[in-house]
């Protein structure tokens, strides 16, 4: 884009990083190794996300006044980008939208994408027709998998339409990477997921190894995990590790001031992932997560990786 930045647009753009900063967690310390313009888009199209996961997940609502209210702000999003929001800053416009028009604009971001995004924030709040109704299912890991494409894969779609990428393999490398991210997510959240009512376990994988939701519930609730409740949670796991060898064949294929992001993105789920195995699939009795330092000197790393790449292009 050539001449001065837009001030609204800047401001659109640090609203967003300060979301990033205090909510994006394990995703901003990849955006900091990113160019300014790539990191400020990668924090709007954060805190799109994030605003989406705010509605579809607050439970102080009942669901359908959530359906509702994501419906709403899924019209003033679409109104708004057949009204054009930068200049209506002055009138209350939602700044998440200026930063995310200014970014679709800059990096060639289709709304469809967006959209499949929301989508898949949406289908958390679906009325629950299952015969094991109250708690929320899936039956095969295909549906499973249609979910996390919605939810992650996605993610990865915009996220290297932000990093840059020639050669059309990167995106099937990005549905894949995304669908082991969000299986380590799964396996990460299960207790807390299943405390909500929601069991991302497909059920032909609980057949698998003779388990019901209603166990899982008494896992939550305390109970020690069964050998068997080992396996069924690490055939999940093994899954997720096969995904993760898409994430070695996309990075080269990014541009070279972006491999670092990947990268970090890449270290610090994968490592969980293998943490939770090295803990012989505790999940339930405590929510199992990288420390500060871990995460700082894979940071560090890919910090010097980028500067690397920077000096070496």
């Amino acid at each position: 884009m050539s001449g001065a930045p837009n001030p609204k647009t800047v401001d659109a753009y640090k609203f967003c990083r300060d979301i990033a900063r205090h909510e994006a967690k394990n995703f901003y310390w990849a955006f900091r190794v990113l160019p300014r313009h790539k990191s400020d888009a990668m924090c709007a199209v954060y805190a799109f996300m994030r605003r989406a996961d705010d509605i579809s997940d607050d439970e102080s609502k009942l669901v359908e006044a959530r359906r509702i209210e994501m419906q709403q702000w899924l019209e003033e999003w679409r109104a708004s980008r057949i009204t054009g929001v930068v200049g209506n800053w002055e009138h209350d416009s939602d700044p998440v939208f200026i930063a995310v028009a200014d970014t679709q604009h800059r990096f060639g971001i289709p709304d469809e994408l967006l959209e499949e995004l929301v989508a898949g924030t949406t289908m958390d709040l679906e009325p629950r027709t299952s015969d094991l109704a109250p708690v929320q299912t899936y039956a095969t890991f295909d549906d499973l998998y249609r979910y996390c494409y919605l939810v992650a894969s996605v993610v990865g779609l915009v996220c290297i339409k932000i990093f840059g990428y020639t050669d059309q393999r990167a995106e099937q490398f990005a549905e894949e990477t995304g669908i082991a991210f969000q299986l380590t997510n799964i396996l990460r959240d299960v207790k807390e997921d299943v405390e909500r009512g929601r069991v991302y376990l497909p059920i032909d994988l609980l057949d698998e190894f003779g388990e019901t939701p209603s166990e899982l519930r008494e896992l939550a609730a305390g109970r020690a995990m069964t050998e068997r409740e080992r396996g069924m949670l690490a055939t999940l796991a093994i899954r997720a590790e096969k995904y993760y060898l898409a994430a070695n064949k996309l990075i080269p294929l990014l541009d070279r001031d972006s491999r670092a992001a990947m990268w970090v993105l890449v270290t610090i789920y994968h490592r969980l992932l293998s943490r939770i195995a090295d803990n012989k699939m505790e999940v339930f009795r405590e929510r199992v997560g990288l420390s500060t330092s871990k995460k700082l000197a894979i940071f560090g790393r890919g910090a010097a990786m980028a500067i690397w790449n920077r000096v070496s292009g």
